[in-house]
């Protein structure tokens, strides 16, 4: 029999236990994964404390961008080293695909890691700013200062990824950090830590705790010693975060839910576009933000395009995520197969007809799994809730459209602004309507490229700020000009003109 492994949360730079611990079971077949310590109110304070002295005594703000560059690089290394085991218990305890785990989940998580090292070196963290000559002669600073403690509450679609989305830049800029991993899949985050640990990262700059939402994530959201916070989840959590965050006026990057708008044009080359908008809404069987899940169709191709997307959809393989056959998985809990449902039931009510919809597996050992199949819904409208949610699951609604304004209008009718496609072989067309979408992304002839030397992040209810890019370091930084005064006559400095009348004679 395999023992279970028990984690225990990482905090100023020691592994503790707590009084409750949590399980992580498979998505895919309810097996016991691994226990993991249960953090609380308390545990939080004493993450944010050990951050807090940390920062405070410059172990690492105080260290050179090299250096810091030189410590992210070797986590980066030290995860390489480990990525097949690490691929494997993600694929554990999300239910992410073997392939789909290996390539995005940590593969891009290692290789961001890695931007974001490079970044610590290129950063400017300080520039000279325009000589003053009026009223005095004078120079100015800008320093690019860390904030302090940064928290991370992170998501369990993709938890590696996304929570090095909020480290690298944090630690790149010299602050400190507590993350907050989701219950269902706080493994990867732990393994995270054991690697910083592991190169000799001070106690207290990364810690790890983990607990219930409305307890540590709450705390963290409002503690008084954390500086910024980033996270990625609901629009409806976001809000609680946004909320919680406003009482100190701490700096925000909020990650939020999206609705993506899949432009398929009149023009568009099929073979690619199907692939791609198959792809769009079935990464991580559709729990992913910024999936295209309206998929919007000239009403000339309409019929043609959904028919082969049918037939290619048909081809897909829904099975056991340690396979490197499977393309699909299974929904990471009981709650969200049950939600995805609901909503399935609900396009139906609403006048929807199903297209498609795959099968589940039939293995016994899959049976406690929480399978839903692909589904493909035509005959919607966008005022429909099925158009108009997020499902957050293997769902997509087909709405039809007249001409480019209508497909553009449809797309922007929504609280979200995540992401967006259009699919054409008229470059100029397709960029034009682009320009004209409101989404954080735009997508021409693909989707799901979420490039590190990119910002992204969503408009409207889709969240505030950016991740990645150059530009994401400016979120863990706050500004300071520093004005040096040249002047050497003390009767032309301002304060003689101001208050010292001797002296202006």
């Amino acid at each position: 029999m395999t023992e279970i492994r028990h984690y225990r949360m990482y905090i100023d730079g020691a592994w503790q236990d707590a009084a409750e611990s949590i399980e992580v079971h498979s998505p895919a077949t309810g097996e016991l994964v691994a226990t993991v310590a249960y953090g609380d109110v308390a545990t939080v304070d004493a993450a944010v404390s050990a951050a807090k002295a940390a920062h405070e005594s410059g172990v690492w703000r105080n260290t050179s961008p090299q250096q810091r560059a030189d410590i992210l690089d070797a986590i980066a290394d030290n995860l390489a080293a480990r990525a097949d085991a690490l691929t494997v218990l993600q694929v554990a305890e999300n239910g992410a695909t073997l392939r789909g785990a290996g390539a995005f989940l940590i593969g891009y998580a290692i290789a961001n890691l890695k931007y974001f090292a490079s970044q610590a070196r290129s950063y400017q963290f300080q520039t000279s700013g325009p000589l003053i000559e009026a009223p005095t002669l004078a120079s100015g600073l800008i320093i690019r200062e860390p904030v302090g403690v940064c928290a991370g509450i992170i998501p369990w679609n993709f938890p590696l990824l996304l929570a090095v989305w909020k480290l690298g830049p944090a630690l790149a800029a010299g602050n400190t950090v507590v993350l907050k991993p989701d219950d269902q899949t706080p493994l990867t985050l732990l393994e995270l830590a054991r690697a910083a640990d592991e190169v000799g990262l001070p106690p207290g700059v990364l810690n790890v705790v983990t607990g219930p939402g409305p307890v540590v994530g709450a705390r963290l959201a409002e503690h008084p010693d954390v500086r910024k916070i980033a996270f990625t989840g609901s629009t409806e959590v976001g809000k609680s975060v946004m909320r919680a965050a406003a009482d100190n006026v701490k700096k925000v990057t909020l990650e939020l839910g999206g609705k993506g708008a899949n432009i398929v044009l009149d023009d568009a080359d099929f073979d690619t576009a199907v692939d791609g908008s198959l792809f769009a809404f079935l990464v991580m069987s559709g729990q992913a933000c910024e999936s295209g899940t309206r998929l919007l169709v000239h009403e000339s191709v309409h019929d043609e395009f959904v028919d082969r997307l049918v037939a290619r959809a048909q081809t897909l393989v829904m099975g056991d995520p340690m396979s490197a056959a499977t393309d699909l998985g299974p929904l990471v809990s009981a709650k969200q197969k049950a939600r995805v449902e609901k909503y399935i039931a609900l396009g139906q009510e609403e006048g929807c007809k199903v297209a498609f919809q795959g099968n589940i597996p039939t293995d016994p050992a899959l049976a406690e799994g929480h399978w839903v199949p692909a589904t493909i819904l035509t005959g919607a409208t966008n005022k429909m809730r099925i158009a108009r949610e997020e499902i957050f699951g293997p769902v997509l609604v087909v709405i039809p459209f007249r001409d480019d304004d209508e497909a553009v209008a449809i797309a922007n009718d929504s609280e979200y602004g995540l992401s967006a496609g259009v699919w054409s072989t008229d470059s100029g067309r397709a960029l034009g309507i682009a320009r004209r979408l409101e989404s954080g992304t735009v997508w021409i002839n693909d989707w799901h490229m979420i490039n590190a030397m990119y910002p992204f992040g969503g408009v409207k209810q889709s969240g505030l700020g950016r991740e990645l890019g150059p530009d994401a370091l400016d979120e863990y930084t706050e500004p300071k000009f520093v004005h040096v005064d040249l002047t050497n006559d003390r009767r032309k400095r301002a304060y003689a003109i101001v208050v010292s009348a001797d002296l202006a004679e």
